[in-house]
């Protein structure tokens, strides 16, 4: 089956006999049924269309092979007992949910791939929170940080069940909870 409208086989004629010049008399009109013109009349501008703006119909290139499996230096140790590690690749992301229980030295990390000497505190500030429920803020949450930086870091006392909640942050990121004893 081709692509388009279906035209049944005595339409098909009547198109063939418009195109000719035949099916006008006496200035009266005896082709094709009109929607079957205005089909015909829309697709020059339907292929118009198609073309615009692009490179040919051809889907998008993807991100580079860097950009899509960017680690940061952060999360490629393995996670020692206690120790919670969360990565993600963008941003609005919900991670979770961990048990805490203890004092805990919280780091976050993001990377550029591309840019790898990219200067961060011109950038957008990496944003990240815990909530007991995934990406709903209320009196139990607990703010991470907000830092226009490549890392960060800070000591927190946590007790409970959190969704670790990323709101904003350009790159690719790592968060590392770990105890201390």
């Amino acid at each position: 089956m081709g692509i388009g409208p279906r035209i049944q086989h005595g339409e098909a004629a009547a198109v063939k006999r418009e195109a000719s010049g035949a099916g006008v008399r006496d200035g009266h009109y005896s082709g094709p049924p009109m929607r079957c013109l205005a089909l015909l009349a829309a697709l020059p501008a339907l292929a118009l269309g198609a073309g615009c703006g692009g490179d040919g119909g051809a889907a998008p290139a993807p991100p580079p092979r860097s950009q899509t499996d960017a680690v940061a230096p952060l999360a490629r140790a393995p996670a020692r007992a206690g120790e919670v590690v969360v990565r993600g690749q963008a941003s609005p992301a919900s991670h979770g949910p961990f048990r805490f229980d203890g004092t805990y030295r919280v780091r976050f990390e993001q990377v550029a791939p591309e840019d790898p000497g990219l200067d961060f505190g011109s950038q957008t500030s990496f944003v990240a929170a815990l909530h007991r429920r995934a990406e709903v803020e209320d009196r139990g949450s607990v703010r991470l940080f907000s830092k226009a930086a490549a890392r960060g870091e800070r000591r927190l006392r946590l007790r409970g069940r959190f969704f670790v909640d990323v709101a904003f942050g350009d790159f690719p990121y790592a968060l590392r909870f770990t105890p201390v004893r």
